[in-house]
């Protein structure tokens, strides 16, 4: 009867002694919600239940892979060791990144997209429920003017030279007086 107490206390207190373990948990935040194709977009979020150094980041949406892309490039598909990280801060879980999408390679096209973060580094097809969250983000056709042609530059040198020519004959014209 002593041993079995004594293994019962024992047991409490090992059991005491270990972290609990409580279920994963991601949230992501973007802002703004609907941005023009160009702009910055920032991502924040939090994770808890699981201490990690970074999440995992990937979008998908119109004319991108399936399996979800790297934000830097539209052209890798998430996964294989191509993910875009951002650093979890380990006090409090949260982290944040910002998406220059004027700096990013491929193209992105108005529409739609939603992105995702993920605890461990593996594409939209094959990540664990519950260590997944997105967020949708709606792109609007570039907020800046399609480039004016310039003007051919041996335009101005015929200005200079025409304008020089006049003058010259309005001086000559009006002659010493």
């Amino acid at each position: 009867m002593r041993k079995a107490l004594l293994l019962t206390v024992a047991a409490c207190i090992l059991c005491g002694m270990m972290p609990m373990v409580s279920a994963v948990s991601m949230e992501i935040n973007a802002t703004p919600s609907v941005a023009h194709i160009g702009d910055t977009v920032m991502l924040k979020g939090s994770v808890s239940g699981l201490t990690t150094i970074a999440v995992y980041l990937f979008v998908n949406g119109p004319d991108l892979d399936n399996r979800g892309v790297t934000l830097e490039n539209l052209n890798y598909p998430a996964g294989r060791g191509l993910f875009t990280t951002a650093p979890v801060n380990l006090d409090d879980g949260t982290w944040e990144y910002v998406w220059d999408t004027s700096v990013i390679l491929g193209t992105l096209q108005p529409g739609t997209y939603t992105v995702h973060v993920v605890s461990t580094p593996v594409d939209r097809l094959r990540f664990a429920k519950g260590e997944v969250a997105q967020t949708e983000i709606e792109f609007l056709p570039s907020g800046i003017p399609a480039n004016e042609v310039p003007l051919d530059p041996v335009l101005p040198i015929f200005a200079l030279i025409g304008g020089g020519s006049v003058a010259f004959l309005m001086v000559r014209r009006a002659g010493p007086k």
